[in-house]
C-alpha cells in the first residue's frame, strides 16, 4: 500500500494549464475567481477542503467591519487605520481598498446576504465604520456564486505544496491531492489567498478544545510559507494579532463594545480604558495592565433590558453561537440559584435572600439591573493580514515581488483593518491587475500550449523531495511531535501567552536555535500515507515560518503594540523604527530589509 501511494506521487501522472490559478477558496479567493472568470480568463481555484465553509469566515459572521459611513470618505479611513496601526501601515493599499469598500458591500447584499436596514432603508450602520448583517451564510453564498461563473474550475481537497518558481517567475503549481497524487498546474499568474497564521503558539484551550480558538486552526500560514520559501518579500510578521476576547468561547467582544456600547471594567467595577488608549492593540493592553495590576478579572459590562439582550444573543447565533448559549446557561444558573435561595422549607416563613456569591451577585444583580457582563480575555498571536500587517510585501496591484505572484486577504501585508470588505476588494485590484496584463500580453496567456519544461522539471525535482518522506512504516517522531513542540517553543521564548506575551533578545535566540533543531527533525520525518504527508508538509510550512516571524521580532527593536507583544529589552516605543520592516528567505537564512513608509498613493516594486 505504502509503496501504492509512494509511486503515485509523481507530477507527471497529472498535469493543468490555467491562465490564472487562485491558491484558497476562502473570502478573498472566491472573489478573485469570479472576477477573473467574469472577465474571460480561465481559472483554477485551488482548495484543501470545501468551499462552502473554508476559511477564516467558515462560521459567519455579524458585521461588515470595513465600510465608509455617512458624512466620511475613504481618506477618513485611511487616517484611522493608520493611527490604529501606530503608523506602521500602508498608505496606497489602504487608500486603495477604501475606495472600493462600499461596493463589496453592495455586492453581497446583491448575493443574498442578510444586511440590517434603518427606517429609510439605508444600511444599518454599527459605527461609521461597519454595518450590521446576518452572516451565518457568507461562505455557502459566495461558494454558490462561483460555481456559477463561467471559466472557473474548482479543485478541492487539494493543497499546494510548492510554487514552480525559476528566475524570479512564477511558472507554475505542484498541489497534493486527497487521494494521495500529485497535481501540476501550469500558469504565468496565481493569486495566494490561504489567509493568515494560526497554529505558531500554543493556544490557551488546552487538549481537547485545542481548536477552540480566535483565529481558525486550519489557517495555518501555508500560503504565506509557499511565497516565502519562494524568494518572495514578507513585511510586518512582527506585528502580531492578540484579540481580545470573550474569555471561554473566544467569541468577539465587538458586538458588545459596538453593538451594544459595551465598556471594559475592572474588578472593582471601575471603566479604565481612558487611562490605556482606543487603539486595538491599546485594548488588549489594558486589560492585562490591569490584572497586572491585581484588579483582575476585567469584563464588558453593559446596559441590556430584555430586547437588547435578545438581539445581543442573535447576533452572536451570525458566527459564534455557543456564546449565545453560554449567556442562556448562566441565566438559568442565576434563576436556579434564586429560586433555591427564596424557596420555603415546611410551614416555616419564607427565608431571607442567601448571601451574596460571586455567582449570584453576577446573576441576580445584574439581571435585576439590567446589565450585561461578559469576562474578557486574550488570545495567543497570529499572523495575519487583515486585523494588523503582516504578510507578503505587495505593490498597490498586489503583486508579490515574484513575477506572476499575487497575494490578497489576510495573506497581504500592509493594510490592517481590512476585514471581510477590504480582502474582497484586494481580490477585485488583483483581478482586474492580471487581466490587464494578460490582455497587452505582459503575462504569456497559452493556457492551452504545450508543456513548459522548466516547469515539468521543477515538479519533478519538488515531488522526489516529497517521495523521501513516504515510508513503510511511520517514523519515531509524528508531525503532530514537532507541532506540539513548535507550539512550547513560541509560548516560552516568543512571546506566547504562557510567557504574558513578553520576550527579550536571549529568549529570542534560544527560539531560533531550537526552531533550527526541529527543522532538522522534520527532514527526517517519514508518513504512510497522504493524510500523514499532508500534516508533515503543514508543520513544515509552520516551522520556516515561525523561524521568519522570530526573526521579524529580533529586528524591532522597541515595544510599538504593547497589547501585541512587549519586547523586554526595548519596552519604549523608538522613531528608528517607524518603518517597515521586511524579510526574505536567501540560502535558508532570514535576511532582514528595512524599508520606508509608504504614504504615496502609488507604489511598485523596485528594479531588482
Amino acid at each position: 500500500m505504502t509503496q501504492d501511494f509512494k509511486s503515485s506521487i509523481d507530477a507527471r501522472l497529472s498535469a493543468l494549464r490555467c491562465e490564472v490559478a487562485v491558491i484558497g477558496g476562502g473570502t478573498a479567493g472566491i472573489k478573485a475567481a469570479i472576477c477573473l472568470g467574469e472577465l474571460g480568463r480561465k481559472v483554477i481555484l485551488v482548495e484543501k477542503a470545501f468551499i462552502e465553509r473554508s476559511g477564516a469566515l467558515a462560521a459567519g459572521v455579524n458585521a461588515l467591519n470595513a465600510y465608509i459611513g455617512r458624512g466620511r470618505s475613504p481618506e477618513d479611513y485611511v487616517a484611522y487605520a493608520i493611527n490604529d496601526a501606530h503608523q506602521i501601515a500602508r498608505t496606497d493599499l489602504l487608500l486603495s481598498l477604501a475606495r472600493r469598500l462600499n461596493q463589496q458591500v453592495a455586492w453581497l447584499d446583491s448575493l443574498g446576504l442578510g444586511l440590517h436596514r434603518d427606517q429609510n432603508g439605508d444600511y444599518l450602520e454599527r459605527s461609521w465604520r461597519n454595518v450590521r448583517v446576518n452572516g451565518e451564510n457568507l461562505k455557502p453564498l459566495l461558494a454558490a456564486a462561483v460555481r456559477k461563473t463561467p471559466n472557473v474550475t474548482i479543485l478541492e481537497r487539494t493543497s499546494v505544496t510548492h510554487l514552480l518558481v525559476q528566475d524570479n517567475t512564477l511558472l507554475g503549481l505542484l498541489a497534493l491531492q486527497s487521494e494521495g497524487g500529485l497535481v501540476r498546474i501550469e500558469t504565468p499568474a496565481a493569486i495566494i489567498a490561504t489567509g493568515g497564521a494560526a497554529g505558531l503558539y500554543r493556544p490557551p484551550t488546552p487538549g481537547g478544545a485545542s481548536s477552540r480558538i480566535w483565529y481558525p486552526p486550519f489557517n495555518t500560514g501555508s500560503g504565506l510559507a509557499l511565497g516565502l520559501r519562494a524568494g518572495a518579500e514578507m513585511t510586518t510578521l512582527e506585528m502580531r494579532f492578540v484579540a481580545l476576547r470573550c474569555r471561554g468561547t473566544m467569541a468577539p467582544t465587538g458586538t458588545l463594545a459596538l453593538g451594544a456600547g459595551a465598556e471594559q471594567v475592572n474588578s472593582l467595577n471601575q471603566a479604565y480604558e481612558a487611562a490605556y488608549g482606543q487603539t486595538t492593540s491599546q485594548r488588549v493592553w489594558a486589560a492585562r495592565a490591569e490584572k497586572r495590576a491585581g484588579r483582575g478579572p476585567c469584563h464588558l459590562s453593559a446596559k441590556a433590558d430584555e430586547k437588547a439582550k435578545s438581539e445581543i444573543y442573535r447576533a452572536y447565533l451570525n458566527m459564534c453561537p455557543h456564546q449565545t448559549l453560554k449567556f442562556l446557561e448562566e441565566e438559568r444558573e442565576a434563576e436556579r440559584i434564586e429560586k433555591l435561595a427564596l424557596r420555603p422549607v415546611g410551614l416555616e416563613e419564607p427565608r431571607a435572600p442567601a448571601p451574596k456569591t460571586e455567582t449570584n451577585e453576577r446573576g441576580s444583580e445584574e439581571a435585576s439591573t439590567g446589565r450585561l457582563k461578559v469576562e474578557i480575555g486574550s488570545s495567543e498571536p497570529y499572523i495575519q493580514g487583515g486585523h494588523t500587517a503582516g504578510g507578503f510585501w505587495v505593490d498597490t496591484n498586489r503583486r508579490t515581488t515574484v513575477n506572476g505572484l499575487w497575494a490578497v486577504g489576510d495573506a497581504a501585508g500592509g493594510a490592517p483593518q481590512k476585514y471581510v470588505t477590504g480582502a474582497l476588494a484586494e481580490a477585485e485590484i488583483a483581478a482586474l491587475d492580471i487581466s490587464r496584463l494578460l490582455t497587452t500580453g505582459e503575462l504569456e496567456n497559452d493556457p492551452d500550449g504545450k508543456a513548459n519544461r522548466p516547469a515539468v522539471r521543477l515538479a519533478q525535482e519538488a515531488a522526489r523531495e516529497l517521495q523521501r518522506h513516504i515510508a513503510s512504516t511511520p517514523g519515531f517522531l509524528s508531525p503532530k511531535d514537532l507541532d506540539e513542540a513548535l507550539q512550547e517553543i513560541m509560548d516560552s521564548y516568543a512571546g506566547g501567552l504562557g510567557s504574558d506575551y513578553r520576550y527579550s533578545q536571549a529568549e529570542l535566540a534560544e527560539a531560533e536555535r531550537r526552531i533550527e533543531s526541529l527543522i532538522d527533525l522534520g527532514q527526517e520525518l517519514t508518513v504512510t500515507e497522504t493524510n500523514g504527508l499532508d500534516r508533515l508538509l503543514v508543520v513544515r510550512d509552520k516551522l520556516i515560518l515561525a523561524k521568519c516571524l522570530v526573526a521579524h521580532l529580533r529586528a524591532r527593536k522597541e515595544t510599538r503594540w504593547p497589547g501585541f507583544g512587549e519586547y523586554s529589552d526595548f519596552p519604549q516605543t523608538d522613531e528608528r523604527y517607524l518603518c517597515h520592516v521586511n524579510s526574505t528567505l536567501i540560502d535558508q537564512r532570514i535576511e532582514i530589509i528595512r524599508r520606508p513608509l509608504v504614504r504615496e498613493e502609488f507604489y511598485e516594486h523596485p528594479p531588482q
